[in-house]
């Protein structure tokens, strides 16, 4: 039985705990668990169809902000959420998204590759955030404006590596979970 299935049986027997968080990245799918409750999480973005929108793209980022908060709240909490964890999300509420990039290089969890990625890649999401359009820059070798097709396809392109490489580090440091055991201690609840 998989976790997902071990999970979604102890949540109908109301049997997950109200001081459990965790967003899981499965095979086929996301769930995320939190205050007693097992819900989808979020679906994969079809890159090939995101639309040149502004409100788009920032949906993919606001994705992305999410894991980060999420990864870092588990490498400090684990999967308990109490009040020390809710203080912490509270707490990452108010830290930049370039500072939590930065903190995954100082945690050597994103190399360095990756992290100027990132920045790049985020450096976009805050031109969108000041802006009405997707006149935006994106610097790579060279700059490129996201209202022009052949530079807004490079940076889907690049877009659509770091969110695969982001859901590969979550679910590599969450993979250091000893589920068995999770479950297990839930069961006994």
């Amino acid at each position: 039985m998989d976790v997902l299935v071990q999970l979604k049986t102890l949540a109908k027997r109301k049997k997950i705990p109200q001081n459990l968080r965790l967003y899981l990245i499965l095979e086929k799918n996301h769930i995320f668990i939190n205050d007693g409750a097992v819900e989808p999480g979020f679906s994969q973005p079809k890159y090939k169809s995101i639309k040149n929108d502004r409100d788009e793209i920032l949906s993919i980022y606001s994705k992305m902000g999410f894991l980060f908060d999420e990864l870092i709240r588990f490498l400090i909490a684990g999967h308990n959420h109490d009040d020390k964890s809710r203080k912490l999300l509270y707490i990452l509420n108010l830290i930049p998204l370039n500072r939590k990039i930065r903190l995954f290089l100082d945690w050597k969890i994103f190399d360095e590759e990756f992290t100027r990625s990132m920045s790049r890649l985020f450096e976009v999401r805050n031109g969108l955030m000041h802006s009405i359009n997707t006149k935006v820059e994106y610097k790579k070798e060279k700059i490129m404006i996201l209202s022009n097709e052949k530079d807004y396809e490079q940076f889907k392109t690049d877009l659509q590596k770091a969110w695969d490489k982001l859901l590969q580090i979550y679910s590599e440091q969450l993979s250091k979970t000893d589920w068995k055991k999770t479950i297990q201690n839930l069961k006994s609840l």
